[in-house]
């Protein structure tokens, strides 16, 4: 590595006084803000701390019939209401239950979240090509970056508990339903747009009315991809105490426990199966009932 040596010295020095600077700032940053953000998202820690209390407190029986009555609302199958009930008898049986229940809070929430903040901005990239432009960087950062790199500043304004964690979810998971939620607006027929503006739909009204319910098969795709993304970040969010599945299988990690690791890992993935299947059910339906009216 001689060619390092060729380098000139106060770049380097140059380099380490940069650094130092963003560091002394964002730390400087972090003191001022840092308590003002947090009472911000106060909001959220406590509906979040709330759901967490409900699923964990309600009687077992109860959670699994509301759950078995969504999956068939979206599924429309009773395979994969019976798969759904057997997969949280089984958790339960095994002891994960608490857990499993931390773990459908936050992923809940997180989706609630992306949802809410990725639809209207995949609209607003949709409607502007200067909006596109610079939100799909945004985006690519965004799914590029390694998880631990934004763990940081998130920890050094919020510290440890489930709101940082959240946030680090939210910032993994909601890239595919902006993107998928552009795409699939962009992607609406041309001719049936002009249709409706011949009947004298306002820009308004051609959104609502045409765009996205024709675009709702592509939306429903991006939430589930949403929904599996958000469950990849459920162990490392568990290293910044986020609860949940997570937790158990970076202790089996910690202290190589191959049975406890790999029962709580089976258990997220059946999760991810169950709102797979779920998800990619509700999509297929919309999309049938969307080609139905196009032949209609």
């Amino acid at each position: 590595m001689e060619w390092l040596d060729e380098f000139p010295t106060l770049g380097r020095q140059d380099l380490r006084d940069l650094k130092k600077a963003i560091d002394l700032s964002f730390r400087e940053f972090s003191r001022a803000y840092g308590d003002g953000i947090e009472t911000f998202f106060d909001p959220l820690l406590y509906f979040l701390v709330w759901l967490e209390k409900l699923l964990i407190n309600t009687p077992w029986p109860i959670i699994i019939f509301v759950v078995a009555v969504l999956a068939w609302i979206g599924a429309r199958s009773w395979i994969v209401v019976g798969g759904t009930i057997a997969c949280f008898l089984v958790i339960g049986y095994f002891g994960m239950w608490e857990d499993t229940m931390a773990t459908l809070a936050i992923i809940s929430v997180a989706t609630l979240l992306c949802i809410a903040v990725g639809i209207p901005l995949g609209i607003l990239m949709s409607r502007s090509s200067r909006a596109q432009a610079i939100v799909t960087p945004v985006l690519d950062v965004m799914q590029t970056i390694p998880s631990f790199v934004y763990l940081i500043p998130i920890i050094m304004l919020l510290g440890i508990g489930k709101v940082p964690g959240l946030l680090a979810v939210c910032i993994y998971a909601m890239p595919p339903i902006v993107r998928l939620t552009n795409l699939g607006i962009r992607l609406v027929d041309k001719e049936v747009l002009e249709a409706a503006e011949a009947f004298g739909a306002s820009d308004r009204q051609k959104l609502f009315g045409v765009q996205i319910p024709l675009a709702l098969p592509n939306i429903f795709a991006g939430v589930n991809q949403t929904i599996m993304m958000a469950l990849a970040m459920v162990v490392i969010a568990s290293m910044i105490g986020v609860p949940g599945l997570g937790r158990p299988v970076l202790r089996a990690i910690n202290n190589q426990y191959l049975a406890l690791g790999l029962m709580n890992g089976l258990a997220i993935v059946a999760l991810a199966i169950i709102f797979d299947r779920v998800s990619q059910k509700f999509g297929a339906r919309l999309q049938k009932h969307r080609e139905s009216g196009h032949g209609a």
